[in-house]
């Protein structure tokens, strides 16, 4: 799978949350995993975790794609 960088929350650095698009026609969301104990209200399959990333960088995403 090829990534290619959108939007991060601190510049075009890769070492924090980021929003990636990919040769699928998908996004690749990299942000910090949350611990079980920290989510409650939903129920996460074997295979998933649970990333939280910055609203503020969904909204460069946004803007990137002319939205």
């Amino acid at each position: 799978m090829k990534l290619t960088w959108i939007a991060s929350e601190c510049g075009n650095r890769r070492t924090c949350p980021t929003v990636y698009a990919t040769d699928r026609g998908t996004l690749v969301v990299q942000g910090y995993i949350l611990a079980d104990k920290d989510i409650t209200g939903i129920n996460i399959p074997d295979g998933e975790s649970v990333v939280e990333i910055p609203l503020a960088l969904l909204q460069e995403v946004a803007r990137a794609h002319g939205s």
